[in-house]
């Protein structure tokens, strides 16, 4: 039985605060924990532990962006552009996201690079192509009304993702 092994660059950590209103700031409470690597049980790096004053900062942010920002007064075609253009950067990084995905959840790199990556880019482009194709439908019911359904946002979640596909958890 032969064992194939692959070397993999060590990516760098660049970022361990959270990331609220388009900036990098530690958790409100200051605290850290420990992100360990499975493999070998070495510490990778300190992590902001957020918490809900942290949730709900996020949250105030995001509305804030939504309803002030450019993106809530932005023609939905501009909206997929920027989609894809997100999907294009991962794609261009996409050995790095696959190392640090191993790293941090100690899955194989070759997961990390077929299955983890390719899928979230997948994921932003199908969403890209669909920003501008979101349509109500109008729905037949008896009598002289007119019925229809209109799908739109209707608000800003926080999330804890246990599963060893934290990329792909935040791109559905």
């Amino acid at each position: 039985m032969a064992t194939m092994t692959q070397t993999v660059r060590q990516p760098q950590i660049r970022q361990t605060q959270c990331f609220i209103g388009g900036n990098w700031v530690p958790a409100v409470s200051g605290k850290t924990f420990e992100t360990i690597n499975p493999a070998t049980e070495e510490v990778i790096t300190q992590v902001a532990e957020g918490d809900a004053a942290d949730v709900n900062l996020a949250v105030e942010a995001a509305r804030n962006a939504l309803e002030n920002g450019p993106w809530g007064k932005m023609d939905a075609r501009d909206r997929g552009r920027l989609m894809y253009k997100l999907a294009d950067l991962i794609e261009e990084e996409s050995e790095e996201l696959a190392a640090l995905e191993s790293l941090d959840n100690g899955k194989p790199i070759r997961e990390a690079r077929a299955g983890d990556l390719p899928f979230v880019i997948d994921v932003l482009r199908y969403y890209a192509g669909y920003a501008d194709k979101i349509h109500g439908q109008t729905i037949p019911v008896r009598g002289p009304y007119f019925c229809y359904s209109r799908r739109e946002p209707v608000g800003v979640a926080g999330q804890i993702i246990p599963w060893n596909f934290p990329m792909l958890m935040a791109a559905w």
